[in-house]
Formats: structure tokens, C-alpha cells, sequence
């Protein structure tokens, strides 16, 4: 690897570790190369994926080059099934919502998962926690006391997004 290329691979991996130094023309890259990786996901071409979502090649390759593969050289770019790039996900807490890194599609999507339930649940359908009692994502035990979730519904403190951002911004 040619040392341009490990100093500008150093300074990918410093900037996915430190996500509150990123601005905002920053951040709304990186939603559109998630956005890109899920068509990818769906069978799109990198280029036109790219294209698609207002994103160069290079960008994709710059921001969510882990999440890659490419099986020969000239041959087709695939996104793989479960990419390593972290996504800042705010979750409720007992003293309003607290900030986790989601490593993986997996776990992203088990949050949106506990989302969905929640939203549920204010809108009034009482057995749409039962399949969350007692459990983790994350590490963190999840909130599915009904009185807790509508206090901090009624106060504004319960997300009305569990997705911060791709990579961080502001609070």
C-alpha cells in the first residue's frame, strides 16, 4: 500500500472514533453513503448508487470502505451484509435519551425494531413492549415501563428519532 493510502486510511479511522468533531456537510455525506451501501444492499451498481445518492465512488470507498468486498480486480463492488460502520443512536434513559454506538446493521436495525414498539405503545397499543421486557441491545437494558415511557413522552425527553446521525453532529 502505497503510504498516501495508509495516511488517508489513518485519518478515516480517527474521524469514524471521533464523530463530535464532524460538521454538518460531514454528516449529510455520510447519510447519503448509507443510503448508497443500502441500495447497493438491493443490487445496485456502485456507480449508480452513487449517482443515485448525490455521492462519487471515492466518497463510498472513503467513508464505508470496510463495508466493501470486491472479488477480483475489475470485478463488480458488493456491499456486504453487515457493515462495520458505527451509527450514534439515541436511545430513551431514565433522565432523557442517552447516546449509543450501534456496531453493525444488526443492531441498528434492533433498535428501529424497539422504535417501532415504542411508538406503538404512545399510540396506544399496550402490547407492543411485551417482546422487550427485560432485554438488551447493546448493552443497555431497554426502557418498557409504560408509566416511565409516557413521563418522558409528556416532559419531551424521549427522541423523537433514535438515529442521531450516521457518524455524530449536534445534540
Amino acid at each position: 500500500m502505497p503510504n498516501g493510502d495508509k495516511k488517508r486510511k489513518d485519518a478515516t479511522k480517527r474521524m469514524r472514533k471521533s464523530p463530535h468533531r464532524q460538521t454538518a456537510p460531514a454528516q449529510a455525506t455520510e447519510e447519503r453513503v448509507v443510503a448508497a451501501l443500502r441500495a447497493m444492499r438491493e443490487g445496485a451498481p456502485i456507480s449508480r448508487a452513487a449517482r443515485e445518492n448525490h455521492v462519487t465512488v471515492r466518497t463510498i470507498r472513503r467513508y464505508a470502505g470496510d463495508a466493501l468486498m470486491q472479488d477480483r480486480p475489475g470485478g463488480r463492488i458488493r456491499a456486504l451484509g453487515d457493515d462495520p460502520v458505527p451509527r450514534y443512536l439515541l436511545i430513551p434513559g431514565m433522565h432523557g435519551p442517552r447516546e449509543v454506538e450501534a456496531k453493525g446493521l444488526k443492531t441498528a436495525r434492533q433498535f428501529a425494531r424497539y422504535q417501532a414498539a415504542v411508538n406503538r405503545f404512545l399510540g396506544g397499543d399496550r402490547n407492543a413492549l411485551a417482546d422487550w421486557h427485560g432485554k438488551k441491545i447493546a448493552g443497555i437494558e431497554l426502557i418498557t415501563a409504560g408509566n416511565a415511557l409516557k413521563s418522558l413522552a409528556q416532559r419531551g425527553l424521549l427522541p423523537h428519532s433514535f438515529y442521531r446521525a450516521f457518524t455524530g453532529g449536534a445534540r
